[in-house]
């Protein structure tokens, strides 16, 4: 079921209606949740709720069985059930074919002929993001750091939440499950927020993303006929539509949770003001970022080994990051690229300069500032080519024309609808962004109903007539 659908703007009234019509009975709420979230996910097709399913009954049961054990062996092999039955999902599901192939590949260069038959395996929605959830709640228990709940229906509730199942943010068992325990009082304030914030992630996801997406789908299929402004035009606006789409995703989520009494960490932070690599990553996708960080990153040393073993951690992170994201050559490449982006940073301890507002409680940046915003910006975008193209070929060639082809002349920018216009949108949605980077999102502050009916407008004008898009995040 999409956020921007029809359906979920029915599905989501009636489980507001239903879930505050039950406010003096927990056990009901959450039965309600965890059907209304079955029901969900198998808009996109049930056959699939089996995983979610057993995922949820192996984590629960090995949870449950930690708790009751205190011999490491013992808690290590349960452990190692989890690791292995969850990434075994994944895997299969989503890495199965991709491991075929360049098997398959390989031996045709060394003079090999393998014929492997690959598999027409369905990639589950949100398999990468529900895995994770459940794998934390598992890691967390056998680190001691929370006791396993003994509610099979919470549990359930935890791993199948309906407003973050499928794109995240990934939430931790420590702050998402105990919310379950806890009967809500409706709050008018908390459901006006969580209103506002569906209206702003529809907006990113509708106006600004979808937008955009006519324009990538085009430059990026036609990018061998086309000069330099036009492929730059190209990359520019997939980074805002990447953006919009993936962060208007999670606000819609973080929106919707709210308004049913339940606080999801936040997992934007205007990212494309970030001063550096480092501060990009400490603002774009949090949740997962911070999940690497803890159970992967620190696990291997962190930073309290030796300066070596430092850089070769950040490099598993991220290229386990980028294998995450797709089973594809071009987002280990991704991944490979932002390491070496970040490396020189731990390399001379120079990762955590950045850790407050930038320009706090200043109208504009300094020169300095700009200067490094717009750097930063410049190379997440090249980066994002790699992310954006089919093949690490198809994304080497777009950069070489980018750079190669030093034309100026106006291409689709005269013949795309809304061009010009949508150009001026993104400059309107950066500063709507830049004057309000101290709040959650621009629909708080002066003005609020200004811009409230300004968001509206957009979305009942060129969001009518947008060619509307999957969320991108979807297929990891």
């Amino acid at each position: 079921m999409l956020f921007n659908s029809i359906a979920y703007l029915v599905f989501l009234p009636v489980v507001f209606i239903l879930f505050w019509s039950l406010r003096k009975y927990l056990k009901a709420q959450n039965v309600l949740l965890l059907i209304a979230s079955y029901v969900f996910y198998a808009w996109w097709d049930y056959r699939f709720l089996g995983l979610i399913i057993a995922s949820t009954l192996v984590d629960y049961g090995i949870g449950l069985t930690l708790a009751k054990t205190e011999k490491i062996s013992q808690r290590k092999l349960l452990l190692s059930l989890s690791l292995v039955f969850n990434l075994g999902l994944l895997c299969v599901f989503k890495y199965y074919n991709f491991f075929i192939e360049s098997f398959v590949d390989a031996s045709h260069t060394i003079g090999f002929s393998a014929n492997i038959s690959s598999l027409n395996i369905i990639l589950p929605v949100g398999i990468s993001f529900y895995t994770f959830q459940t794998l934390s709640y598992t890691i967390d228990v056998y680190r001691k750091q929370m006791q396993p709940t003994q509610s099979l229906v919470k549990f359930a509730t935890y791993v199948a939440f309906f407003p973050q199942l499928v794109a995240g943010p990934i939430e931790r068992a420590k702050h998402l499950l105990p919310q379950f325990s806890i009967l809500k009082v409706f709050q008018g304030q908390q459901a006006i927020s969580g209103i506002n914030l569906i209206l702003w992630g529809l907006f990113k996801k509708i106006v600004i993303a979808d937008n955009c997406a006519t324009y990538v789908n085009t430059i990026f299929s036609n990018y061998e006929n086309l000069n330099t402004l036009t492929l730059g035009l190209g990359a520019i606006y997939f980074a805002f539509q990447i953006y919009g789409d993936f962060s208007g995703y999670t606000d819609i989520a973080i929106g919707s949770a709210r308004l049913l009494g339940f606080d999801l960490k936040r997992n934007f932070n205007y990212p494309y003001f970030s001063r550096d690599i480092a501060e990009f990553w400490r603002r774009w996708h949090i949740s997962l970022s911070t999940w690497f960080r803890d159970y992967l990153y620190i696990p291997l040393g962190g930073s309290r080994v030796s300066k070596g073993l430092q850089l070769r951690n950040v490099m598993i992170v991220f290229l386990v990051s980028g294998f995450w994201h797709g089973a594809n050559w071009t987002f280990l490449m991704w991944g490979f690229i932002h390491a070496l982006l970040f490396i020189p940073l731990l390399y001379f301890n120079k990762n955590r300069v950045y850790l407050d507002q930038v320009s706090h409680n200043k109208i504009l940046p300094s020169f300095k500032e700009f200067f490094q915003m717009l750097t930063t910006f410049v190379l997440v975008t090249l980066v994002w080519v790699f992310f954006r193209a089919d093949t690490i070929s198809e994304a080497f060639s777009y950069i070489k024309r980018l750079v190669s082809n030093l034309q100026v002349d106006v291409q689709y920018l005269s013949i795309e609808r809304y061009a010009v216009e949508l150009l001026l949108l993104i400059f309107i949605f950066l500063c709507l962004e830049w004057w309000h980077r101290k709040y959650e999102h621009p629909l708080v502050g002066k003005y609020k109903w200004v811009k409230i009916t300004f968001v509206i407008v957009m979305l009942l004008t060129l969001g009518v007539y947008s060619n509307h898009q999957d969320f991108i995040y979807f297929q990891f």
